[in-house]
Order: C-alpha cells, then structure tokens, then sequence
C-alpha cells in the first residue's frame, strides 16, 4: 500500500474499481470495490494522485476522498477517452486510462463543486424541468382543444380562454374531454406555482452573494443567469482569458483549419449547455431593444447591419460571457463603454 503514488477510480453505483500505480508507472493493484468500502480503502493510503471521470457523483466523492488528505483531480470523459487501451470498455480499462490521463501535464481538469454550488445549480435543474414541464401541458392541452374545434390566439391572453373553456361546465367541451382536460390544467398551475417558489429562493441567493450581485451589473443578465455563472464557474482565474471562458462554453466557432487555411463553421456547442442557452436567451432580448434604441449598444447596432439576426445574437452571448469573467476574475462592476467615454 505504501508503494502507490497515483489511482486512477472509476465511479459507479455500487461497484468501483481502482487501478493503483507506483512511482516508476508500475501497477501495483488491481480490484473492485463496493460503496461502503471506498473511503475505508482510501483512509489507510497514504497521500496521494487520484483521478476520477467527471460526472453526477464525481464531485461527492472527490470532497470525500480529498478530505482524507489527498490529491483529487476530475477529468472530462471524453478527454479519458484516449487513453482506453485495446478498444475495450470496461471497468477495468476506463480505471487504468483515468490513471493515465491524470499523470499528463496537459491535462485540463474539472474543478470540484462545493456543496452550496450543488445546491443552486439543483434550483435551475429543477426549475427548468418544470418550465418544459408547463410547456408540454401548455402545447397538450391547446392540441386536444383544438381537435374539438376551440382555437385561440398565441400567447398568454389566449391560453386564458383556452382555460376559462376549460373551467366552464356550461361550455362545449363533452364532460370526459372536460375531465382530462382539467387535469391537464391542474398540473400546468401547479408547475407555475412550484416554479414562482424556486424563483424566489433563486434570487434570495443571488442578493446574498456579492458575485452574483456584480454579474447582474450586466446588461441584459439577470438573477436568473448570474446565480447560473457565478455557480457554474466557481474561480473564474482557472481560465487565463474572457476568450477561454467563452470557448469553454462552446460560444466560439468551430474550426476545420489546414494547410495554412482558416475553415470555421458553427459554434462548438461544449461545455453547459444551460449557461449557454440563457446566455443567448439575454443576447437575444438586445435585439428588440436594439432596433428602437441604437445607442444602448452602438456595437451591436452595427453587427446587426453585416450578420444575421441569430448569428449577431451569439456573438452577442460570446461578448457577455467574456464580460461576465472580466468581473469575476478581476472583481468591480460593469461599466457602460459611453459613460467611461465620458
């Protein structure tokens, strides 16, 4: 036991498995561990190099072990993915590639959430299954009205008098579709109330934290996708630039590039893919705005005259997103480019 230097762990619910290697590279152990072994296992080592595959247990388990006294580094699968050797998959070869990958010195890891950030990303996973929730009742229930005839305007005012059909026993709706449909209706007001309740513990978190507070400064951002960054990224000084950030989000082209030759495509689409999405929601609310008042981004008006509308959007989320860890990396609020003018 004394002789292991790095361990490279594969996570699973009641199974895992741990390849153990020595200081020359040697393995030194092979085997399988079930759950309530695992932190006996790891008590009785001395301190050491551990890697794990990022994923929905990942960072409970690295607190744990780490708290033990050693070295836990997270690592994306996909970048573990290299180094499985002889095309298998198992438990045995994702352990003995995980310890590997852990060992390179360009390895990029993934930092590792603390309770509190678990907790407040859980508030926005939880409210946005209930949002797609509201919508899928909303969309049912406009669908199986409209196959008896009852049709009404898009928006809020029309699915008003969607429910009030809904809610009227005089109406002319049979009393079977009635009952369904009632139901249906029941489980989109409850989702409504469950999601303003979230919203309201989302943003007493917010006023409560400082970078949460500094984030919003910015235009277009709210509690909403504040609380969402300030959780997501932890320390925004793991990132060297606002350009990295914002590649790690997968707001930057994709590139196809050789020979010398510049090919970019479409965005990469890594990283969150909900900070991403509410980025791009607050870019695109600029684009209303923007056509009545230019001056309140004079660089936005003109990309809109050279790019489409989506595309100036997501160039929009990119600038956010640098601006965003501007402010957490190096502190102070947002200030508006005319007023440093001035």
């Amino acid at each position: 036991m004394d002789k292991i230097n790095t361990i490279g762990l594969d996570l699973a619910k009641s199974v895992f498995q741990v390849h153990c290697l020595g200081e020359n590279g040697e393995v030194v152990l092979r085997r399988q561990l079930r759950r309530a072994e695992v932190l006996k296992f790891f008590s009785k080592l001395p301190p050491c190099l551990i890697g794990m595959e990022a994923c929905a247990s990942s960072h409970y388990w690295a607190r744990e072990i780490a708290a033990l006294g050693h070295r836990v580094r997270l690592i994306a699968p996909t970048r573990v993915k290299a180094y499985v050797k002889w095309g298998k998959k198992n438990d045995a070869t994702d352990a003995a590639a995980i310890a590997e990958a852990v060992t390179r010195p360009s390895m990029q890891f993934v930092p590792i959430k603390t309770v509190e950030q678990q907790a407040v990303l859980m508030l926005h996973r939880a409210r946005k299954l209930l949002v797609e929730q509201r919508t899928r009742l909303r969309n049912a229930i406009r669908a199986h009205m409209a196959e008896m005839g009852i049709i009404a305007a898009q928006g809020e005012a029309g699915f008003t008098t969607i429910l009030t059909s809904v809610d009227d026993e005089d109406g002319l709706l049979p009393p079977m579709a009635r009952q369904a449909l009632a139901a249906l209706a029941g489980q989109w007001r409850t989702a409504g109330e469950q999601i303003a309740a979230l919203d309201r513990q989302i943003v007493e978190w917010h006023k409560s934290n400082d970078d949460s507070r500094r984030v919003a400064s910015i235009p277009q951002i709210g509690a909403i996708t504040a609380s969402t960054l300030v959780a997501t990224i932890g320390d925004a000084t793991r990132f060297d630039s606002g350009r990295q950030f914002a590649a790690w989000l997968g707001l930057v082209p994709r590139q196809n590039s050789s020979g010398g030759k510049d090919r970019l495509g479409g965005i990469t689409k890594t990283g969150d893919r909900y900070v991403r999405q509410l980025l791009v929601i607050a870019a695109t609310g600029m684009l209303r705005r923007i056509r009545k008042d230019e001056t309140l981004s004079p660089w936005f008006a003109q990309l809109l005259k050279r790019k489409p509308p989506k595309q100036a959007a997501v160039a929009l989320a990119n600038k956010l997103a640098r601006i965003a860890w501007a402010i957490l990396a190096k502190g102070g609020l947002y200030k508006s480019p005319a007023i440093e003018v001035a």
